[in-house]
């Protein structure tokens, strides 16, 4: 990897460090305000207008993520790798600056609310953290491809893979909707599906590191 595109690296694992602070700090004040005496599920009954506030601004997280991964890349693999790299630190770094500033979560097996578009999504800690390091993981591996050789290429079958994967993974954290819609207590997380989903995401990911060419 040459100098300046470790340096852009570098500077994009800077910003999504401090960006989960940010993050961090509003949660703080969020549950202040609705969860006094700890987090903990069932989930608290929001106001229409917080709610609508907290969509906008999930939705400029993204948007803020995105734009970084395109000004820091240099080609379309690129750009979307350094955007995987920018959002697994951000989501990492959230957890940990919430363990600094509110010492939660007390284990990593502890539920949240993970995102809210275009429902409430709800799953052990542990969940989002592991899925992030995949994430990592496959945009260092783009950008290092593309670094090497501009030729990387997501095969059909790993789209797939990836596609079905995704859907599994999402489908354990919305599928309770007693729970992220009505107010009741959660079931039991669906950690065999999960495993299912991360084993997709590991199939891909084995496949492009196998790709990256040797350094020149």
């Amino acid at each position: 990897m040459n100098r300046n595109l470790f340096t852009r690296l570098v500077w994009v694992g800077i910003v999504a460090v401090a960006f989960g602070l940010v993050e961090a700090v509003v949660v703080v004040y969020l549950r202040e305000i609705y969860y006094p005496h700890g987090f903990a599920l069932p989930l608290a009954s929001m106001s229409l207008n917080h709610i609508g506030i907290e969509i906008s601004r999930e939705a400029a997280t993204i948007v803020i993520l995105t734009g970084l991964g395109i000004l820091a890349g240099s080609s379309r693999w690129q750009r979307f790798g350094f955007f995987l790299v920018s959002f697994a630190v951000w989501d990492i770094f959230y957890y940990i600056w919430l363990k600094v500033l509110l010492g939660w979560p007390a284990s990593i097996l502890d539920w949240d609310v993970l995102f809210l578009i275009p429902i409430p999504w709800i799953g052990p800690v542990l969940a989002p953290v592991i899925i992030s390091i995949a994430l990592l993981g496959a945009g260092v591996a783009m950008i290092v491809h593309e670094d090497r050789s501009p030729t990387f290429a997501f095969g059909r079958p790993e789209a797939i893979i990836a596609l079905v994967a995704t859907g599994v993974i999402l489908y354990t954290f919305m599928a309770d909707v007693q729970a992220t819609l009505h107010g009741a207590s959660p079931q039991s997380y669906r950690y065999l599906l999960f495993i299912a989903g991360m084993a997709g995401y590991g199939t891909v990911l084995l496949r492009m590191v196998q790709r990256i060419p040797r350094s020149r």
